[in-house]
């Protein structure tokens, strides 16, 4: 079995956004609902691409690529509230010839509270077939960030 990686700490991440938590992401008890980490991962995702020069999808297209969701990992470290103010760090973690992993953190202060790992391959967008990541991404996303993807 492969040994996880360390919990993520926020200055590993070059690139970061505020979120507040708002009402309607909350279960019964004011605490976030486990799968709105995922909708926050996505969000701040997108920022990330903007960030690097390589806005989604607009940035991919004329590479003939798009990319789809193939793997999420989840580690849950503490209960964000409602009204909580985080802060998502995003960074590229790792790129391969047709998929990448980016890292996806939520703190509150410097406190973890979700640590989250999302798998991208590129693909056409017609008919999803693989393609290569478009190496003018990676170059943004190593130019960008202050840990070196893999």
């Amino acid at each position: 079995m492969a040994e996880r990686e360390p919990p993520a700490v926020l200055s590993d991440f070059t690139f970061t956004m505020p979120l507040r938590v708002r009402w309607s992401e909350c279960d019964m008890q004011g605490i976030v609902f486990n799968p709105h980490y995922l909708t926050y991962a996505d969000v701040a995702m997108t920022e990330y691409m903007r960030a690097v020069g390589f806005p989604y999808p607009e940035a991919l297209l004329p590479h003939g690529a798009d990319i789809f969701a193939v793997n999420a990992n989840t580690d849950f470290r503490a209960s964000a509230r409602f009204d909580d103010m985080l802060t998502l760090g995003v960074r590229a973690a790792r790129f391969g010839r047709t998929s990448f992993l980016f890292r996806i953190a939520a703190f509150r202060g410097e406190d973890l509270i979700c640590d989250v790992r999302t798998t991208y391959v590129c693909a056409t967008p017609e008919d999803q077939t693989p393609v290569p990541v478009p190496a003018a991404f990676i170059a943004a996303a190593k130019a960008f960030e202050r840990v070196k993807p893999a």
